[in-house]
């Protein structure tokens, strides 16, 4: 679909992508070319990917373990970057975090482990970027991932819902405050890209095949689809678009209320058993990060 080198001169940092849609973008990039920068908070995970990806692909990825709730530290790692490689050229904003649960069984620290990371941590790495990119009187482009429950509604997944609108939101308002800097700042709505990490903790022990039956083109996303989508973004020549929020879903947010309503009909039992799921889930990814995660 796209020219071999089409991003050949870019230096993009991709936040959670040492797995899933994160991975992936950050895979389709280096293929084309672009010196890849990927950050996360394991450590041995991320610079697994890194290496992972220059022995499949060549060129040039490297690892970053930050945690991006952090603002020093992420103000760190930017300066860090700038410094050894040169200015970032480009930012993909897709570390998150999300899980299922009824809002009612929601504690203060529930809400804040999806708000500290998706709605703070995008915007510290924004602004870590884009203020240095203003310094250095230097373009830029932002692609940020979000969900298409910012269009209609998330019950279930109330705190993702309410931090993925606040990126949105980021998106719109930086469009035009930056816009003038040659800042460009856009935003991806993927639909159902099964991903193990979001299997384990959108559909706890179930998997998220169930979802292709509802989705008016009868399938779940295919990640090049999402690849390709991002490249188009990233890639020149299509300066004057900003301020949007792309939706890839196979039409799904149009044609079906928010994603998760299905999940009114669940039982205490049920909500019981997907929070001891995805605690477990947790505690394995933490067990991962070593004694500081």
């Amino acid at each position: 679909m796209f020219q071999a080198d089409l991003l050949k001169g870019k230096r993009i940092l991709v936040t959670g992508g040492g797995t899933g849609l994160g991975l992936a973008i950050a895979e389709k990039y280096l293929s084309l070319g672009a010196e890849i920068h990927i950050c996360g908070r394991r450590e041995a995970v991320v610079q697994q990917t890194a290496r992972d990806l220059m022995a499949a692909h060549g060129g040039a990825a490297h690892a970053h373990a930050v945690d991006i709730r952090d603002a020093d530290a992420v103000d760190a790692m930017v300066a860090g970057i700038f410094a050894a490689h040169g200015p970032l050229t480009g930012l993909v904003n897709n570390a998150a975090g999300n899980f299922v649960s009824r809002t009612e069984d929601l504690s203060h620290r529930g809400f804040n482990a999806i708000a500290d990371i998706v709605m703070r941590g995008t915007f510290y790495v924004t602004h870590a970027v884009g203020r240095r990119w203003i310094e250095g009187d230097l373009p830029g482009s932002v692609v940020s991932i979000v969900v298409t429950w910012v269009f209609n509604a998330g019950p279930y997944v109330v705190p993702s819902a309410m931090s993925k609108s606040a990126v949105q939101s980021m998106t719109r308002s930086l469009a035009v405050e930056w816009g003038g800097y040659g800042i460009r700042l856009n935003a991806i709505a993927p639909g159902v890209f099964p991903t193990e990490g979001a299997s384990a903790r959108l559909a706890p022990g179930e998997g998220m095949g169930w979802r292709a039956d509802e989705n008016p083109m009868k399938r779940t996303g295919q990640m090049h689809e999402l690849q390709n989508l991002a490249v188009f973004l990233m890639a020149d020549g299509v300066e004057w678009l900003t301020g949007q929020t792309i939706a890839i879903d196979g039409g799904n947010w149009l044609a079906n209320g928010g994603n998760f309503y299905k999940y009114r009909d669940r039982t205490d039992a049920d909500w019981q058993r997907m929070r001891d799921e995805i605690k477990a889930r947790n505690e394995k990814d933490r067990a991962q990060r070593g004694p500081a995660g």
